[in-house]
Formats: C-alpha cells, sequence, structure tokens
C-alpha cells in the first residue's frame, strides 16, 4: 500500500485500492500476531480463520484485477498475479497445517 501507490503509473491499480488492500492485509497481520502472543492451546481455528480470510482477499484482489483490468499494465497484471499465487498457495498451507491429526502443538 505505500510501496505500489508511488508506482501507480507503472501497475496502474488505483492508490485508494491499493490502499484498501494494505489496509486488509496489516489487519491480517495484526490478528496473525496477535494469535501469536496469545499462543492458544487450541491453535488450529484460528489459523483455519486466518486461512479463510487470505482465501477471501485473494477472491477480492482476483474481482479487482478483472474489473479494473483495462487499467492495469503487464506490471500490475504480473504482480497481482504472483501476489494471487502466493496467497493461495499460502492459505492452503495453513489449511492443510491447520487440518492435522492434532500429534503437533
Amino acid at each position: 500500500g505505500l510501496v505500489l501507490t508511488r508506482w501507480e503509473p507503472v501497475f496502474g491499480m488505483p492508490t485508494r485500492v491499493l490502499y484498501v488492500l494494505a489496509a486488509i492485509a496489516c489487519v491480517f497481520a495484526f490478528y496473525s500476531f496477535l494469535c501469536f502472543l496469545r499462543k492458544p492451546k487450541n491453535w488450529r481455528p484460528y489459523l483455519k480463520m486466518i486461512a479463510v480470510a487470505n482465501l477471501m482477499y485473494a477472491c477480492l484482489t482476483l474481482g479487482l484485477v478483472i474489473f479494473l483490468y483495462s487499467q492495469l499494465s503487464i506490471f500490475g497484471l504480473a504482480y497481482f498475479g504472483l501476489e494471487l499465487v502466493v496467497v493461495v498457495l499460502l492459505a492452503i498451507t495453513e489449511l492443510t497445517i491447520a487440518g492435522g491429526n492434532g500429534s503437533r502443538n
């Protein structure tokens, strides 16, 4: 949100959209940090929650890319495409770990 907004002409994503996406990412980071500090014994539901949130964020990003496609440059498409891959792989990993058999705490 802070870095990409300075490069809006290069990527093509409107600044206001970048700020919203950055704010959402900050909320997710804050949630994860709080979970880390609390260290709940039953941590799996918390990990599942952030995984689902990450998937919803990926859907939002994909929707914005589709909606704003004509404004995005090739660099913007590449950046947000790569971001989608990273976030979805992260969410899949989180769901896999959270769905484990309970032998790891």
